[in-house]
């Protein structure tokens, strides 16, 4: 049965193909990829000579149609983006999303990816991360999405263009506070580099040094502490039955309203219902 394959390519270092990867390029009918010119440069280093299918974004759902034609009629094609895996922050998505709808047999093979490299050579907690990729291009928009995900425990991971990355730096530092964070650049090549440090420290390292090459940025989570601290500050001027009046009055009943200020307080559900009784 015919295929279409999901071929990650090196993020930097041409070496780091797998062996599945290049057997794969070597037998596929057709290869799609972003920039042929990129693309070419992988094969001619591996010796492939393949012809090539063009597709990026604002064509991919075009060019996407007619890779899964090919597929569908009977040949083998290998989907590759500039640098790392096809799908992630790439229009390799849209083809992706297309062949499921339309169920034409697709493979996955696994291989480099920027932000999973970068969270290990950030040093911070790997456990638990999301991937947010490119976060925006407008002040706003950074803020808007770092302020949803400001709470949260995990290591967040984003993608930057170091021409916005004072900016992105900028914004961090002032919706999450000076926490830890790792500036990952030029990953696998010969200029590779991790900036690790407080985000000011990093404001401070990018002020006066011009940002080159893609950046990844790892940015540590809140700890429960802190969030439990920060509720306790919060409530620290509010009585229990002022707690209870502002949830009732925001239309929740007033048994669901004891439950979530008991929670939230972390108090016994009887110590909220006392001083609920003259409500």
């Amino acid at each position: 049965m015919t295929k279409l394959y999901i071929v990650p390519t090196p993020i930097g270092n041409l070496s780091d193909m797998t062996l599945r990867a290049l057997e794969v390029l070597k037998t596929c009918d057709a290869i799609a990829c972003e920039d042929t010119r990129v693309t070419s440069k992988l094969l001619a280093r591996y010796d492939i000579r393949k012809p090539l299918i063009g597709y990026r974004e604002h064509n991919e759902v075009k060019n996407g149609d007619f890779i899964l034609e090919r597929v569908r009629n009977g040949e083998n094609i290998a989907l590759v983006t500039d640098a790392g895996m096809p799908g992630i922050s790439d229009p390799g998505e849209v083809v992706i999303k297309s062949a499921i709808r339309e169920g034409v047999e697709f493979e996955v093979l696994p291989g480099p990816s920027a932000a999973v490299t970068a969270l290990v050579s950030s040093g911070l907690y790997t456990a638990r991360h999301t991937f947010l990729g490119f976060i925006g291009k407008s002040r706003k928009e950074k803020r808007d999405v770092l302020t949803e995900y400001r709470d949260r425990t995990e290591t967040i991971i984003i993608y930057e263009a170091p021409h916005r990355l004072r900016d992105t730096l900028d914004a961090m530092l002032e919706v999450l506070g000076d926490r830890e964070a790792c500036a990952s650049r030029e990953i696998t090549k010969l200029h590779e580099e991790h900036v690790r440090g407080r985000i000011s420290e990093l404001v401070e390292t990018f002020k006066d040094r011009e940002p080159r090459g893609e950046f990844v940025i790892c940015i540590s989570g809140r700890t429960r502490q802190e969030l439990i601290d920060e509720k306790a500050l919060a409530f620290s001027n509010m009585s229990i039955k002022e707690h209870l009046m502002k949830i009732i009055d925001s239309g929740i009943a007033k048994k669901d309203a004891i439950a979530i200020v008991a929670k939230e307080r972390d108090i016994p559900k009887k110590e909220v219902y006392k001083e609920s009784l003259d409500i």
